[in-house]
């Protein structure tokens, strides 16, 4: 996907995003049956659900809520993974090898299982996921920061501040931070793709967001039991919303990546 296009498709994706919602009010228990299975039509463009709902609108409050869960997710694990690496990288010695060894053993487990065991603790909600996200996918940001922490603490201009007296302290808010914030927010956009997808695969499990719910995950679970009459679109649509904007985000991120930092390879592929 071209860069402009990437870029069209993402204003396009959040301006229905902001508008769409205030304008049109969509009822989360709304039944019509009188409406229900209508295929594509000028009166619905993507069709209805098998209870007689709009499937474009509830995509857009789908998609919604999967950027808000998607980019508080990847935030608490950027921050989880940024604090870890810091203190790995900053402190060194005998505090470096427990961090990482608990890095390693965080890097054993699979992700989308453990993401289910934490969300299995609670009842369907965003918090749950956002929990379950950042707790499982802290340790990518972590090796990154400890990386350019280690890189840092080599680099003339903080040996310098060391040699001048400066506190551990100091030497991390006036030196190490400012170079770390651009790379840890490449990495927050980097996550996010990611972030969302895990939100639509425990949302597609029952174990997401509440099943009344609009959100895309809740969406492609329901639609799978209309494909069997024929009914693609109810999960064909909101598998697209899924699948077009996190394409977007991650051509973005790559060429801002890129330009930043050619230097940078797979390490960031979240």
């Amino acid at each position: 996907m071209p860069v402009r296009l990437a870029i069209g498709t993402l204003v396009v994706l959040a301006l229905a995003v902001l508008l769409v919602p205030p304008v049109v009010d969509l009822d989360q228990s709304l039944v019509d049956l009188r409406a229900a299975g209508q295929p594509p039509s000028l009166s619905h463009p993507f069709g209805t659900d098998e209870v007689g709902r709009d499937v474009l609108i509830r995509s857009i409050y789908g998609l919604r809520v999967s950027f808000m869960v998607g980019l508080v997710a990847a935030l608490v694990s950027m921050v989880i993974g940024g604090l870890m690496g810091l203190a790995a990288g900053a402190l060194g010695g005998l505090p470096d090898r427990l961090l990482m060894r608990v890095v390693d053993g965080f890097n054993a487990l699979p992700h989308l299982l453990f993401g289910i065991f934490i969300v299995a603790l609670f009842a369907p909600s965003a918090a749950a996921v956002v929990v379950s996200v950042g707790v499982t996918h802290w340790t990518t940001a972590a090796r990154i920061v400890r990386s350019e922490v280690l890189s840092l603490r080599s680099r003339p201009f903080v040996e310098a501040a060391i040699s001048g007296g400066s506190t551990r302290m100091r030497v991390i808010r006036r030196h190490l931070l400012p170079h770390l914030l651009p790379h840890l927010m490449l990495a927050t956009v980097l996550m996010m793709p990611h972030a969302i997808w895990h939100e639509t695969a425990l949302s597609f499990l029952g174990l997401g967001l509440p099943p009344h719910l609009a959100s895309l995950g809740n969406m492609i679970n329901d639609g799978q039991r209309s494909l069997l009459t024929g009914d693609w679109w109810s999960s064909l649509v909101p598998g697209l919303f899924i699948l077009v904007p996190t394409l977007a985000v991650s051509v973005l991120a790559q060429h801002w990546r890129d330009r930043r930092s050619p230097r940078w390879r797979s390490e960031l592929e979240l």
